[in-house]
């Protein structure tokens, strides 16, 4: 039996955590640049705020109703999930880093073979509580025999929270026929708006239920092949999506932004993408490695003569190092020709980004026989800035490079206070 713990709007449920005020009150959290609603409480839900909707076309709506409004906060919401996941894992003891496949910042799966059936609805009911104690988070929880199933459990305790108390178990017939019948095939984790818009119009396929009952060779040529067949077999209760290892250390590392506002010129954007490193090549540190190749990229918005159209075109420059490093500043000086070959003077520039690629560990570096040895002298002075910027926060010794206004910088105008992370913004009691 599989469990798929889900955070009940989970920005939305941080923002609450420390203004009990907004309690039982309609919130909504915007994206980047406060641009678009990407979280809603209930509340905000039942006054018909839209998910996805922009800001400014909903803003009447939201002064009226008056819903509380928050810029993304990802440094509180990051650490609430890290939380939260902790929480899980000390719950789940069982083989502990077996047990919980953390899904994103809000997800996680549970493997519960070892309960007893009798024991599943207990043991979601300690998890939904002692997860609300702990934390603050209110979670649903849906378990069933297989990862899809619990998806479809874990919305339908979502969808009726008063009648389920945020927990549903699907174990016999009657229940998961019952479910299925319930959900719409578009509403199936691993079915996209194409695949359901197919199964409806060409197939007359419209619910779960229906779907569990075509047979494998259809859905090895309609539905994707093997990814089909899988989800044929976990509608009928077959476990085929196993619990994955957590990812220690990843192979590419990305930083990415949306600037504040358009940049036209040069040198902020050389700033932002010098900055984009920096921060990449901290991740890359972190886990004691060094990228072979990096990549630069920045998204345009189109125009014609001196009107601009949203339009928007990425544009990408790749060079290979010529020894793999973890080092700042050689990325940096790697990085910023790049820039200047994407750069085109009169285009309106709207994000950038650096990816680092080809990534090793940084105690076993590849030799070549034509160069000299490579020499990590800077070791130690990354370290000790890494050290500085993580204890002093906002980057506290940054690049000269990175500039110092960076009049580009995402907009978070109703940002809240970064209460879990900061000494200087602590809750006060």
């Amino acid at each position: 039996m599989f469990a798929i713990i889900d955070c009940n709007s989970f920005y939305c449920s941080c923002e609450r955590l420390f203004r009990p005020d907004l309690r039982n009150k309609p919130v909504v959290v915007l994206s980047n640049n406060d641009g678009c609603i990407i979280s809603r409480s209930d509340e905000a839900k039942q006054l018909g705020v839209a998910m996805g909707a922009p800001f400014f076309e909903s803003k009447q709506l939201i002064r009226e109703k008056q819903v509380a409004v928050f810029s993304s906060n990802y440094h509180l919401y990051g650490d609430m999930s890290k939380r939260v996941m902790d929480t899980l894992r000390i719950l789940s003891d069982h083989e502990i880093y077996k047990c919980v496949e953390v899904y994103s910042v809000d997800e996680a799966f549970v493997n519960l073979d070892h309960l007893p059936a009798s024991s599943l609805n207990g043991f979601a009911q300690v998890l939904r509580d002692v997860v609300g104690q702990w934390t603050g988070i209110p979670v649903s929880i849906g378990i069933a025999p297989s990862k899809v199933l619990s998806k479809v459990a874990n919305r339908l305790a979502k969808k009726n929270k008063q009648q389920t108390g945020c927990i549903m178990v699907l174990q016999t017939a009657d229940e998961l026929q019952d479910a299925l019948e319930r959900t719409d095939v578009s509403d199936l984790w691993g079915i996209g708006r194409r695949y359901a818009r197919k199964l409806k119009e060409q197939y007359g396929i419209n619910t779960a239920w229906q779907l569990r009952h075509m047979p494998e060779e259809w859905a090895r040529k309609e539905l994707g092949g093997v990814v089909g067949v899988r989800m044929i077999r976990e509608l009928k209760g077959e476990s085929c999506i196993q619990l994955k290892d957590p990812l220690e250390k990843k192979k590419i590392i990305a930083t990415t932004r949306m600037f504040g506002k358009p940049v036209f010129d040069l040198q902020p954007l050389k700033e932002a993408v010098a900055t984009f490193t920096a921060r990449a090549a901290e991740k890359l540190r972190r886990q004691y490695s060094a990228a072979s190749s990096i990549d630069v990229f920045v998204v345009t918005d189109g125009q014609e003569g001196m009107k601009y159209e949203y339009n928007p075109q990425s544009h990408h420059r790749y060079h290979t190092l010529l020894h793999p490093t973890a080092d700042t500043s050689e990325l940096i000086r790697a990085a910023l020709p790049l820039v200047i070959s994407l750069y085109k003077k009169g285009m309106k520039y709207k994000k950038a980004g650096v990816i680092l690629g080809g990534i090793v560990p940084d105690d076993a570096l590849q030799g070549d026989l034509f160069s000299p040895p490579v020499k990590q002298y800077n070791r130690a002075l990354m370290g000790a800035l890494d050290n500085i910027n993580f204890s002093m926060r906002d980057d506290m010794i940054k690049f000269g490079a990175s500039g110092l206004t960076r009049n580009w910088k995402m907009r978070q105008e109703m940002r809240s206070k970064r209460f879990t992370t900061r000494w200087g913004e602590l809750f006060v009691v």
